[in-house]
C-alpha cells in the first residue's frame, strides 16, 4: 500500500488526551470523533488536514490512556499514517487494531520538517521526502499485522476470515 499526503509534526509525549480530549469520550462515531482530533494541541489541524495526510512525531506517541478512540480519531480525520520514533504499546496495538498504520523511523522524524510532502510504501516500509529529496526505510510490519492493516483492521480482518476471503 503506497500512501502520499503533507506532514503534521509534533514532539514528545503525544498523550490520547490531547490526540482526542476527554470531554469527547462519551462519542463513539468515528466521524464525529474526527472533528475534535488534536484540538487541543493544534488548533488548525481539522481546518488544514486532508484525506491521506500525515501524521509525525518524535517519541512516545499516543501515551496515556489505552482508549481506543484517538487512533479513531486520526484515522477518521483522513490521517493515512502516523510516523514517529517510538509510540506507546497501546495505542500502538490499538491503531493497528483499527487499521492505522504506524512506522517507527527515527532518521526520517529527524530529517522532515511540518508541511514536507512524503510519500511511504507500507510494504517496503520506504518513506520518501519528496519536498526534501531524501529516503529512509523503516522496518517493514509482519506479515500477519500487514494483513490486518490491508483489511482495515482486526474486525474487519476477522470478518473477511469468516467469509472464507482470507485463510
Amino acid at each position: 500500500m503506497k500512501l502520499k499526503g503533507k506532514v503534521y509534526k509534533y514532539g514528545a509525549d503525544v498523550n490520547t488526551d490531547v490526540i482526542i480530549p476527554a470531554r469527547y469520550l462519551s462519542m463513539s462515531d468515528p466521524d464525529e470523533l474526527a472533528q475534535h482530533c488534536m484540538e487541543d494541541i493544534d488548533a488548525d489541524f481539522l481546518k488544514t488536514v486532508k484525506p491521506g495526510d500525515i501524521i509525525m512525531a518524535t517519541t512516545n506517541f499516543g501515551c496515556g490512556s489505552s482508549r481506543e478512540h484517538a487512533p479513531m480519531a486520526i484515522k477518521a480525520a483522513g490521517v493515512s499514517c502516523v510516523i514517529a520514533k517510538s509510540f506507546a504499546r497501546i495505542f500502538f496495538r490499538n491503531a493497528i487494531n483499527i487499521g492505522l498504520p504506524l512506522l517507527e523511523c527515527a532518521e526520517a522524524v529527524d530529517n522532515t520538517w511540518a508541511g514536507d510532502i512524503l510519500e511511504v510504501d507500507l510494504a517496503r516500509g520506504e518513506i520518501k521526502n519528496i519536498t526534501r529529496r531524501m529516503e529512509f526505510t523503516a522496518k517493514p510490519y509482519p506479515e500477519f499485522m500487514a494483513e490486518l492493516i490491508s483489511a482495515g483492521g482486526l474486525i474487519e480482518y476477522t470478518r473477511q476470515r469468516l467469509a472464507g476471503r482470507r485463510t
